[in-house]
């Protein structure tokens, strides 16, 4: 029966990860159950813990996926870090449900391989766009950089999610996080 449920589904690993996104909005992730997720995808109890055997493995799998997404928006901004700055922004914004998973280790496999590797390259990502600034220097002092670069984009999108940014702002996200940002790069 599992079979004829995963076949009817194409991919029921992916089928499962859509419904849990769907689910971190509804809820957040640390309601999240398999459960739901289950009834959600339309299979067995059973099929989520078969696939990620528990909610950390199904978290674990989210946050991977979310640093690879990450990574990728970092990429496609080019040599620019204002504009990968607002790229994180604005991948905080429209994948909200990976964000509020990626940093929280507490609801995931943080020695995950696979995890790892994305978040290496997500990091990776950050810190070719910051050595690629005209003053850029050492690798520590590149490190040192993407970490400060890192932290003011996180602290941004983590106010502007939690709605804690004043009204001045405006509701683009992305506007705002330019403004913010141009201020502090080169």
């Amino acid at each position: 029966m599992t079979d004829t449920r995963a076949y009817h589904h194409g991919d029921l690993r992916r089928a499962l990860l859509a419904a849990a996104l769907e689910a971190i909005e509804e809820v957040g992730p640390t309601a999240l159950s398999l459960r739901d997720l289950a009834r959600r995808a339309g299979v067995s109890h059973a099929a989520p813990a078969h696939h990620f055997g528990d909610k950390a493995g199904l978290l674990t799998a989210l946050a991977a996926q979310g640093f690879d997404l990450l990574a990728q928006a970092l990429v496609r901004a080019g040599d620019d870090l204002l504009e990968a700055g607002v790229a994180y922004v604005d991948f905080a914004v429209r994948r909200r449900a990976y964000f509020e998973v990626m940093f929280r280790p507490e609801l995931h496999r943080t020695d995950d391989a696979e995890l790892t590797a994305a978040r290496e390259r997500a990091g990776a990502a950050l810190r070719s766009e910051v050595a690629a600034l005209p003053n850029g220097g050492a690798p520590a002092d590149t490190d040192r950089d993407a970490l400060a670069a890192w932290s003011i984009a996180h602290g941004f999108a983590t106010l502007w999610l939690a709605g804690a940014l004043p009204d001045r702002v405006g509701n683009n996200p992305s506007d705002a996080a330019r403004e913010v940002l141009r201020r502090l790069t080169p």
